[in-house]
Parts: structure tokens; C-alpha cells; sequence
């Protein structure tokens, strides 16, 4: 077996990386040996591999979920966004430039072309099959000439393609027919069929309109997956959490002790790797919630400033939102605050920054004797350590160095009183190290919480990506998915008019 498939989906956030995560786990489990793929993505949550390479941290999600280990090839171009009109180009796990979307889709992304294929190919020539992911939209009409992400890699490697769509927004059906219908007509004869994603309700009201759809396009659906809670881990982008009010779920088991403990996390401009709150919100009787407002910091027994890809203007909106005074007066009483990676750095004495921002020396918080001077290599490490008197592992995604001149060591920063830095992104899925941060967390804000002694953040993931895998074995059609995964396409798709515009 030599197979492969394109998700794509109708819009941006209809779960194609659940989805490609669900089939992934579905195959690994019938014996496969499958990998996932992403040509480009854009996205402030990245990962770091083993050989030191940065990828989308939805394309490591994917790649436990095949339960093999994540490489650069599996996700070769990377976008990080630095504002509304610029990114940081990543390609095959190092960071190569600058650029504005403009320039980006103005030659240099249909360039990339190439080696977006010649990665797809080698990881189709060392496993049975490779399960790609799409990006935003294929009926991007004014985007499609330089596409080497849905439609372009599809018709360039030859592979089927299967749309998801999200019901639970609404307009479903027109989705599907309009993604076709706006496709060239090489690009519709790729185009397999339909899967329906986060239904509610008795599935034999829907199937009147999944065969006119049918009668429509000439095309299946290849399943209709119900609307299911707490399956979107990893999520690309944390552009897409809201700035108030936004909990990330929690476990439903009551706390072990009397208390619970409630974290703010404030939610800075082009927050990065925001996944470091996950493993917290899976602790029993831990409540994490996203503030942007210096009132939401007083019933908070552990404040958070998460990474950013803007550190120096996540300086700014703290003080301008009156969020940096609120952090100040916690370190003063005494009640903790930890900073990761961005979040670190701001929280330092000064920034010099001649290469993110390009705004010279910038005054940070003041809350830590840490000087931070930005260089142009970036670090990726995966480091392994020890705090509290635990193993920690974590990975580093940083232009920022930190020299630090006092306070006690803490994970490669320091720790002064029950204010923390660290550089280090996932160091809270390390179990023991979690339970002893919390303890130390619960003490300081006088809470009479008591961590789980048994949960195992790595355990709740594989439960997960299981529920994903559960999803698609229950709920689609697994032998036309295999069918079309191993041999493609079905030939003589009919061509729904108007077609793409000239």
C-alpha cells in the first residue's frame, strides 16, 4: 500500500486537524503505518522535533496520533504571523526570513512548490500512507495559482480529496457544492467526496440532503461525525482564542482538596504556544481561564504571561491595559506569577530588540534580574531538566537571550519569591514536576488545593486522540475511506459548472 489523502476543508477551523488526526489513529490501529503531512501552515503554536526543526504543534498532535516520532518533512513551510500583514517563513524547521503576504504569495510561495513535494514524496516512500491536511479553504479562487497547500499538492502528488465540513455553523450544503463548483475542472476530478463534522441531532433528518447533494455534484459523503466536546487539541492558532472569557476545558472530576485553584492567563497580542495552559486545565479542581483586564487578575491564584511572537508589544498592551500594574502589585504581596518564553523575557529589566520588533532597548516589568538581548539564530532545543525536585522536559522556540543576573535557577531562567521565567514551552506536562509546581502554587495563595496524584497528561492525550480515532471508525464510512486512500479518486467525477474563473 502506497496511499494518500488530502483534507481540506469548506472554511478555516472546520476540523480538518482533528479529522486528519482521527484517520491517522483509525489506520495506525488497523496495522498501517501512516504519517501525517501539512505543505504550509500558518500558526503561533509550533513544536520542536528531536533534530531541533519547528513545526505546527496541530502536525505533532498528528504525529503521536501515528505514533511515530514528528519531523520537518511532515509540515515544510511554517508560517508564524508577527502582525496583521507580515510572517516568519520557516522552511523544513528553520526560520528563512520576513515577509509580507504580499511578497509571500507574489512568487515566493509557488517557488516552494518543489520542495513541498519532494517532502510529501519521501515520507510516501517510507510509510504505507500519508494522510495530508489542507488549509483554510480549496475555493480560495483569487489564492489558487500559487497554491501548494490544497488543491496545488493535490493535483501535484495525485491525491484524492475528501472535504470536511462544519455543520454546526450552519450552510453546510452550500459549502460543499460552492467549494466544488469554484474548482478548475482538473481540480474537481480530485475531488472524492464530503464528511460532515460536529452534527448534533438524529442523522436521518440529514440524509435527505446528503443524497440532493449527491444528485448535485455527483459526489458521497463519506461520513457525518457528531458534535463531540473537548476534541480540539492543539489547535493551530491561538489568533483564534478569544481575549475575554474563554476557559479551556477542564476534566469533570471534583478537586482533591477543598479548593480550587484559578489561573489567569493573560491573553497577549500573537500569544504563541498558548497549549502550555492544557496541562493544567486537566488537572481536577484547576479552573484556567484568558483575562484581559487587571480586574480579572484578583481572585487568580497563579497568573500566567504565556509566549507571544511580539514580545515588545505585549510590553505595551500590558502597561496600556493596566495588566503590568496588576502583575506588579502580585510580586510585591508576594503571590505567583509565571512567565514562559515571551512572557519571560517582558518580564525581565530591559529588552534589546533589533530583530522582532526592531525597537532597540525597550524597558520591560522589572519583575525579574534577567536582561534580554535578541539575536537573529533562533533557538529549538528540546532541553531536559530538573526542578522542584523533578524531571522536566520541555522545547525552546526563541530569538530571545536571557542573561540572568540573580534570583534562584528555575528550568534554564530564575525564580525570585513566587515570581517564575522560564523559556521552556510543555514543561507542565511533565507529571510530578506539575504536582510539585502546584503544590508550591497553592501554598502561596493560602488554597487548601491538593493535585491529583494520578493524572497523567500523556495518558489523557492518547484518550483523546483515541476519541478521534473512536469518531471515524464509528461514524464514517471506513471501507470507501480505505478504498479511496489506496486507490483514489474515483474516475468519472462529473464536473460541477461554473468551474474556476479564467
Amino acid at each position: 500500500m502506497n496511499g494518500g489523502l488530502l483534507v481540506a476543508g469548506t472554511t478555516s477551523d472546520a476540523g480538518k486537524s482533528v479529522v486528519t488526526a482521527g484517520i491517522c489513529r483509525w489506520l495506525v490501529r488497523q496495522g498501517v503505518k501512516v504519517a501525517p503531512f501539512k505543505a504550509q501552515n500558518m500558526s503561533l503554536n509550533s513544536f520542536v522535533t528531536r533534530e531541533g526543526a519547528e513545526i505546527g504543534r496541530a502536525q505533532a498532535m498528528q504525529a503521536q496520533a501515528c505514533r511515530v516520532e514528528p519531523t520537518a518533512l511532515m509540515n515544510p513551510v511554517l508560517l508564524k504571523p508577527g502582525g496583521e500583514r507580515s510572517s516568519q517563513v520557516v522552511l523544513l524547521g528553520k526560520p528563512v526570513g520576513e515577509m509580507t503576504a504580499r511578497g509571500y504569495h507574489g512568487g515566493r510561495q509557488e517557488r516552494l512548490l518543489g520542495t513541498v513535494l519532494d517532502s510529501l514524496a519521501e515520507l510516501r516512500g517510507a510509510y504505507d500512507a500519508v494522510i495530508c491536511e489542507g488549509a483554510g479553504s480549496p475555493a480560495e479562487i483569487n489564492l489558487r495559482r500559487t497554491d501548494i497547500v490544497n488543491m496545488g499538492i493535490a493535483r501535484g502528488a495525485g491525491l484524492p480529496v475528501l472535504i470536511v465540513g462544519d455543520i454546526d455553523r450552519g450552510g453546510v450544503f452550500a459549502s460543499f457544492f460552492g467549494t466544488v463548483a469554484l474548482l478548475a475542472p482538473e481540480d474537481q476530478a480530485l475531488v472524492a467526496g464530503f464528511l460532515v463534522n460536529k452534527f448534533r441531532g438524529d442523522v436521518s433528518l440529514l440524509e435527505p440532503g446528503l443524497d440532493m447533494l449527491h444528485g448535485l455534484t455527483g459526489r458521497r459523503t463519506y461520513g457525518v461525525l457528531p458534535f463531540r466536546h473537548g476534541l480540539g487539541i492543539d489547535e493551530e492558532d491561538g489568533l483564534r482564542v478569544s481575549l475575554r472569557g474563554t476557559v479551556r476545558e477542564s476534566v469533570v472530576a471534583p478537586p482533591v482538596g477543598e479548593d480550587v485553584l484559578r489561573v489567569a492567563v493573560c491573553a497577549v497580542p500573537l500569544m504563541s504556544n498558548f497549549t502550555d495552559v492544557d496541562a493544567l486545565a486537566a488537572e481536577p479542581g484547576v479552573v484556567v481561564r484568558f483575562v484581559d483586564r487587571p480586574e480579572e487578575l484578583a481572585d487568580a491564584d497563579l497568573v500566567i504571561v504565556p509566549g507571544t511572537r511580539g514580545t515588545v508589544r505585549a510590553v505595551e498592551w500590558l502597561r496600556e491595559r493596566g495588566l503590568a500594574d496588576g502583575i506588579a502589585r502580585r510580586v510585591a504581596e508576594g503571590r505567583p506569577v509565571l512567565g514562559v518564553c515571551g512572557g519571560f523575557q517582558l518580564l525581565g529589566e530591559h529588552i534589546e530588540d533589533d530583530v522582532e520588533s526592531r525597537a532597540g532597548h525597550v524597558e520591560g516589568l522589572g519583575l525579574l534580574p534577567v536582561r534580554v538581548r535578541f539575536a537573529r539564530e533562533k533557538t529549538l532545543t528540546r532541553p531536559v531538566g530538573e526542578a522542584l525536585g523533578e524531571r522536566v522536559e520541555g522545547y525552546e522556540i526563541h530569538h530571545g537571550v536571557a542573561e540572568v543576573l540573580g534570583g534562584a535557577p528555575f528550568l534554564d531562567g530564575c525564580r525570585v519569591g513566587q515570581t517564575w521565567g522560564t523559556h521552556w514551552h510543555g514543561s507542565l506536562e511533565s507529571d510530578g514536576f506539575r504536582r510539585a509546581f502546584l503544590r508550591e502554587v497553592a501554598a502561596a495563595a493560602g488554597r487548601r488545593f491538593v493535585p491529583a496524584p494520578d493524572t497523567s497528561f500523556a495518558a489523557l492525550r492518547e484518550e483523546q486522540l483515541d476519541r478521534l480515532g473512536d469518531l471515524i471508525e464509528q461514524h464514517a464510512d471506513t471501507d470507501a475511506l480505505w478504498q479511496l486512500i489506496e486507490s483514489g479518486a474515483p474516475s468519472g467525477l462529473p464536473f460541477v459548472p461554473p468551474g474556476a474563473p479564467a
